[in-house]
């Protein structure tokens, strides 16, 4: 099986600024630019997608609707993927226009054990949300054996992803950070006397590079017209 993690793109909640705490939001316009540019690369990275897995918020499913059109094909929502915090200790989802807005002071990470969001009862613990995305995993290996999956998710759950299939324990040592948009791919393949993982990539980001260019040359337009006045 050959499994692709893709963050979602830039959403509101992702902004410096942002005041409101957890909020269910969509991608601002710098975010739906990341993931057309995204969708129009992804073709040439990756010919074919079996299946298009993706979280239930809203800046995830925003992402996939761009990625379902390059191949054509339908989205299946999973509650798995969802971003740490927001589902419960049974791993059902809290609903999105009522999410709990407060994290706890303290870093997942460092308390694995407590819930993340304490204002709450029956709010996660980190171990909880490894445990809901490493089901997911191991579900994606017994379902799609010789398949391409993709998995529009969140940068905690990419994280996750990455303890699950190296078998880190509960205090983690490393922080895993992906780019908005970025590409992840592990592959499995059933070798029964060596590791069944492999690791091709990490955050591959060549579609925001080309972003970048294009809107460099669009504000360079922008200041030479103004330059020349009426």
């Amino acid at each position: 099986m050959q499994l692709y993690f893709i963050r979602h793109g830039q959403s509101h909640v992702n902004l410096k600024e942002w005041a409101n705490g957890n909020t269910d939001e969509g991608l601002t316009e710098l975010g739906q630019r990341q993931a057309l540019a995204l969708a129009e690369w992804l073709p040439s990275e990756i010919e074919r997608v079996d299946v298009i897995y993706c979280s239930t918020m809203l800046r995830a499913r925003e992402t996939s609707a761009h990625i379902a059109r390059a191949y054509n094909i339908g989205v299946q929502f999973d509650d798995r993927l969802r971003e740490i915090g927001n589902n419960r200790l049974d791993h059902t989802p809290w609903p999105n226009d009522s999410l709990p807005t407060q994290y706890a002071d303290y870093w997942a990470s460092e308390r694995p054990f407590a819930p993340v969001t304490p204002v709450v009862d029956g709010g996660e613990t980190m171990m909880h949300f490894r445990t809901r995305v490493g089901l997911f995993i191991e579900e994606m290996v017994q379902r799609h054996p010789e398949q391409v999956v993709i998995a529009v998710c969140h940068g905690g759950v990419i994280e996750t992803a990455f303890d699950h299939v190296f078998n880190v324990g509960p205090f983690r040592h490393c922080e895993v950070w992906d780019s908005n948009t970025g590409l992840s791919f592990f592959e499995y393949v059933n070798h029964p006397r060596r590791e069944s993982w492999r690791l091709h990539y990490h955050n591959r980001i060549e579609h925001l590079r080309r972003l970048e260019w294009g809107l460099s040359r669009l504000e360079q337009g922008e200041t030479a017209s103004a330059s020349k006045g009426p």
